[in-house]
């Protein structure tokens, strides 16, 4: 039986499977959510690297989430956008599986740069005095390479328990990147191994952390309800409150993905939620944060004030 298998070089990605007008459409929106990703995630860098005023822990873990949001969207939409305009549509099988790699390495760095954000608010609305302690530059620093380090040794976990597989076809993946789901059924051999390890990952990754910023919040909710200013606490749910928005973007959508029956979902709907954190969360972060935020609508003001000409 190995004898007769047929090794695969490259695979075609089916993508969304439409009428070609409703391609040209398509291309057309994804290619501007796409530039707003890039142009939305780059100014909230830019505007963080430049004033001062936002060297804080908070926006230096909020610059991390940037970075990881502009690799996320780059890893899957351009090879999405290039297959909506062209008629050859595969891709060869190794930049497949990195690409696999790459968007399972990402996805877990922003759960937890995501946990670690919810951490900071915790220590500054609940423990003031002892912000600049608990949260120095170095305890910062640790937190974010832990994130990145343990990010990528997951997605490695992956990428081994994939390659252990024989590949024999069929050749089609039904999706608009290498989603791991959809690569597995290339497989030509069990995969229960893989489809156990993606769920504990599920657990470790999602509904772990998301418990940790429940209760972070529930905490931070008890805090500012103490709060006799009004002006303190208006500040306080306003940041709290885009942070939350954001958690519960990403966190939605890939729980209902990996972790939902999968006879609920049909394979048009998972394209869909694979697109939520893929595309339109990295698009929306940056003006979640920008609307919500006075600091960063203030470093933005200042900005362009700086650049205009007297």
């Amino acid at each position: 039986m190995r004898a007769n298998q047929t090794w695969i070089t490259e695979v075609t990605l089916l993508g969304f499977q439409v009428d070609l007008a409703v391609e040209c459409f398509i291309f057309g929106l994804f290619s501007l959510f796409y530039s707003f990703t890039l142009l939305g995630n780059g100014i909230i860098l830019g505007i963080i690297c430049l004033d001062h005023r936002l060297h804080t822990p908070m926006y230096f873990f909020l610059s991390h989430l940037a970075i990881v949001d502009m690799s996320y969207a780059s890893n899957n939409v351009p090879k999405m956008l290039a297959n909506l305009v062209t008629q050859r549509r595969t891709i060869s099988f190794i930049p497949c599986i990195m690409q696999t790699f790459l968007y399972l390495a990402f996805a877990s760095i922003e759960c937890l740069i995501l946990v670690v954000m919810s951490y900071d608010r915790f220590v500054a609305i609940c423990h003031p005095l002892h912000y600049t302690v608990i949260m120095s530059w170095r305890v910062c620093t640790i937190m974010a390479a832990v994130s990145w380090i343990v990010g990528f040794l997951l997605a490695l976990v992956h990428l081994i328990l994939i390659l252990r597989l024989p590949f024999c076809g069929p050749h089609e993946v039904n999706h608009f990147f290498c989603e791991i789901l959809s690569v597995l059924k290339l497989a030509c051999a069990d995969t229960t191994l893989n489809q156990v390890v993606i769920f504990a990952a599920c657990v470790f990754i999602l509904v772990g952390p998301l418990c940790m910023v429940l209760v972070s919040y529930m905490r931070i909710l008890v805090a500012i309800l103490r709060i006799q200013s009004g002006e303190g606490r208006r500040k306080a749910f306003s940041t709290c409150s885009s942070h939350l928005c954001v958690v519960g973007l990403f966190f939605g959508s890939a729980i209902v993905m990996y972790m939902a029956p999968k006879s609920q979902h049909p394979e048009m709907q998972q394209k869909i939620l694979s697109l939520f954190y893929s595309l339109f969360n990295p698009m929306l972060n940056p003006l979640i944060y920008c609307l919500r935020n006075a600091e960063v609508k203030g470093a933005l003001r200042r900005s362009l004030l700086k650049e205009r000409p007297m």
